[in-house]
């Protein structure tokens, strides 16, 4: 197969398995809704229960770009495939609160694959990298976007067991076409030119600070928005909302993310990325404010702006890896990434019962509000920095 065939499915693959990514993890806060009526059981209670799901899927993050190095990336994202349609099927197959536990956790160990591979595998087959980091990004979002729809469609006609079942045989399906149609990692006839040149700075420690403060962060508000939003649009749009009217709402949110995604891409082909960083930073502490303040449709305006920023944040801090970390490293650094940001924010779902209870979501939101002025303040960091670093050879030059 020649070079240029093989990075075209590559890419396509690694496309769909984004957005199986972040479908599947996101099956359960929305069918916690249709589990809790079955079973009896409260809210907090079940949600607690993906806790080992989200902590793996960052914790496990780390080991992963070093076992690409090792193995091979290929060899990783079809274990990913694999695992998440085995997962699936587990987790329909669960009888016990504990039964659910132990499957949220293997599905989680499996979910945490595609993120440090997938991403340097895209880089590496990459022919421009704004615009494919876009476009992958948006796969991920449209796997966000329907994972509720297409759940509660599930959950309502079929029972909750089938929105589990019908995504683990797809996912099934898909690594087998996989491990077909892609023999091997390949090196890609543009990823050189697609990555772009590695930008050169000064001072390297107090930019990656500066950057693991907004992973961080941005893990925190992008898990509490995402794992909650089902039921934050339960709650405060329409008491009473059938599951399904649910799930086309958060559905319509996630959408603007997609957008977002899309736009930014282009726009980090052409513009600097410290800029970009800062100009997105002041979306999420202006969203997550007015959502945890409001109801009904201004309540939606603060989800889809902050949407709107937490994907964009991805496609930026994708690039930023693939700009400032040499080639060498890049798998590695992905895993350490994507540790920092799904592993700390992980804690997020007995943090969204705890705050839940004690607060409702209007607590919720503005606890994430918080964590969105951290971002913002980080962006304005590392513009200040970067700025210090292209100002240095002129001052030299004078």
């Amino acid at each position: 197969m020649d070079a240029e065939t093989l990075s075209r499915r590559t890419l396509r693959f690694v496309n769909v398995a984004h957005a199986l990514d972040h479908f599947v993890l996101l099956i359960y806060p929305t069918a916690v809704i249709a589990i809790a009526a079955q079973t009896g059981l409260g809210y907090g209670e079940l949600i607690t229960l993906a806790t080992g799901a989200f902590v793996a899927f960052g914790l496990c993050a780390l080991p992963m770009g070093w076992l690409a190095d090792r193995f091979g990336r290929r060899n990783l994202l079809a274990i990913f495939f694999f695992g998440y349609g085995l997962s699936c099927l587990g987790v329909a197959s669960a009888a016990s609160p504990t039964a659910f536990m132990v499957w949220l956790c293997v599905l989680g160990l499996a979910s945490a694959i595609y993120h440090p591979v997938g991403s340097s595998m895209l880089v590496t087959h990459a022919r421009r990298l704004g615009r494919d980091l876009g476009v992958n990004g948006v796969w991920g979002n449209v796997g966000a976007a329907t994972a509720s729809g297409v759940t509660a469609l599930l959950a309502t006609g079929f029972g909750w067991q089938a929105a589990f079942v019908v995504p683990g045989l797809f996912c099934l399906a898909c690594g087998t076409a996989f491990l077909a149609l892609v023999p091997g990692d390949g090196e890609g006839t543009h990823g050189k030119a697609g990555a772009g040149p590695i930008i050169p700075v000064a001072r390297p420690l107090p930019l990656l600070i500066v950057f693991a403060f907004a992973i961080v962060a941005g893990g925190m508000t992008f898990n509490i928005t995402t794992i909650a939003l089902p039921k934050v649009v339960d709650e405060r749009v329409g008491d009473g909302l059938p599951l399904v009217l649910i799930g086309s709402v958060a559905t319509l949110v996630f959408v603007f993310g997609a957008l977002t995604q899309l736009v930014m891409g282009r726009l980090i082909d052409r513009y600097s990325l410290p800029v970009l960083f800062l100009g997105l930073s002041v979306l999420q502490p202006l969203g997550l404010g007015i959502a945890a303040v409001s109801t009904g449709l201004a309540l939606l305006v603060g989800l889809v702006l902050t949407m709107a920023a937490l994907y964009g944040q991805v496609v930026i801090n994708d690039a930023m890896v693939a700009r400032y970390v040499p080639p060498l490293y890049r798998a590695r650094a992905y895993s350490v990434r994507y540790f920092l940001g799904f592993t700390v924010s992980g804690f997020v779902v007995p943090m969204i019962a705890f705050l839940h209870d004690r607060g409702g979501f209007g607590f919720v939101l503005g606890i994430a509000a918080a964590f969105g002025s951290v971002i913002f303040a980080s962006a304005l960091g590392f513009f200040a920095l970067t700025r210090r670093d292209a100002a240095r050879p002129l001052a030299a030059a004078e």
